[in-house]
């Protein structure tokens, strides 16, 4: 594990990123399925702001809980749509409800009042239009087209067109994945979620920048050579930006997991939660989209060009070559191992012949006296 995140940190994990983009593409297809699926089907559960509605604010009293006081709605006569605990100074039970006249709900303020056994005073009543939420809706999409107008012109400036619809694509995916969500839960759609989807949108386009900025570096001057792909250098450059893009996501949903599931989860702050939430799922899901469907959209959009295409030929027509060398230089070395096989073997052949063969004896000399001796008389 400790030499993953060593190899994580130094950019040496290898993982292929572009070369499984298909796979990635297919996955986004599916997301984008589902996503239409269940916005037909399922569609949202808009809160009041949208819906229009009315709701009950009432007093916390020991011996009331939230499902007491939103039976006692209930019994009034009012459909019920949703119901939360809110903190504050004075912590009190938001049930919502469907439309109403006015009439009506100063008859469910006083039968609850009744029910619950609380002065009249202790439940406040609102009424909300549609039309208030029509109105954030209108100004959140006019946000929407601005924002990604500035986001094309930005990128295609710093960077190139390419980049910039790359990063458009992983920002849609992002807006889509993070609706599905809240559509097959069925999480209520506020004007907080609202706010929240477009801050989401500006944590996606930074993380994207980063990783751009490593591609670009990878990158340049790399049609002079011949030993290396666009899409292998964009592959790396993921791979340099993988472990900070981790890190900032980890720390980027560190404290909105305490919004999340500290502030609305075990203090009650119910109206931290729609934010908390959209802003968890968001960022998470913006981070996937950088690393695995921003930039391989970049290296498909480059791959068009033929001054890239001609580059990753040159690059295979190179490595090709190599490979045939090699083998020619194996096949050689095959063929000469035999033969020096058989050299060795006559040699050591011939020297076990030497070694075998006897010396030859010398010719025995006749042993006379020897010259110059006199005899004896």
């Amino acid at each position: 594990m400790s030499s993953l995140a060593t190899r994580l940190y130094n950019g040496e994990a290898g993982i292929g990123v572009v070369p499984r983009r298909k796979l990635w593409y297919a996955i986004a297809a599916g997301i984008f399925v589902i996503a239409i699926l269940s916005f037909y089907f399922r569609g949202f559960n808009l809160g009041i702001e949208f819906a229009g509605g009315n709701s009950f604010e009432i007093q916390q009293k020991p011996g009331i809980s939230l499902q007491q006081a939103k039976d006692a709605v209930s019994k009034a006569g009012a459909a019920v749509s949703t119901g939360q605990s809110v903190g504050g100074k004075v912590p009190t039970y938001l049930i919502r409800t469907a439309p109403m006249d006015q009439t009506k709900s100063d008859a469910v303020q006083q039968q609850v009042a009744k029910t619950l056994n609380l002065p009249t005073g202790n439940i406040n009543q609102s009424r909300v239009s549609p039309a208030w939420g029509s109105q954030i809706t209108g100004g959140a999409l006019r946000g929407l087209v601005a924002f990604l107008v500035l986001v094309i012109a930005y990128l295609a400036f710093r960077f190139e067109w390419r980049m910039a619809l790359g990063a458009i694509v992983a920002l849609i995916t992002n807006l889509i994945t993070t609706a599905a969500i809240y559509s097959l839960v069925g999480f209520d759609v506020t004007p907080s979620t609202v706010i929240g989807m477009l801050t989401i949108l500006g944590f996606s386009l930074y993380d994207v920048v980063v990783v751009f900025d490593k591609v670009q570096e990878n990158t340049a001057g790399i049609l002079g050579g011949a030993r290396t792909t666009y899409a292998e250098a964009a592959n790396l450059a993921v791979n340099q930006t993988l472990m900070r893009s981790i890190n900032t996501a980890v720390i980027a949903l560190l404290p909105v997991g305490g919004l999340l599931f500290i502030g609305a989860g075990l203090l009650g702050a119910g109206t931290l939660k729609d934010l908390g939430l959209v802003l968890f799922v968001g960022m998470g899901v913006a981070v996937i989209c950088s690393i695995f469907l921003a930039t391989p959209v970049v290296v498909d959009l480059k791959n068009r060009e033929p001054k890239y295409a001609a580059l990753e030929q040159r690059v295979l027509a190179r490595r090709a070559g190599a490979k045939s060398a090699d083998k020619k230089a194996a096949a050689a070395e095959a063929v000469a191992e035999p033969a020096v096989a058989s050299s060795s073997v006559r040699a050591g052949a011939g020297t076990a012949t030497r070694t075998a063969t006897p010396p030859r004896k010398k010719p025995a000399t006749k042993q006379g006296r020897p010259s110059g001796a006199k005899k004896r008389r």
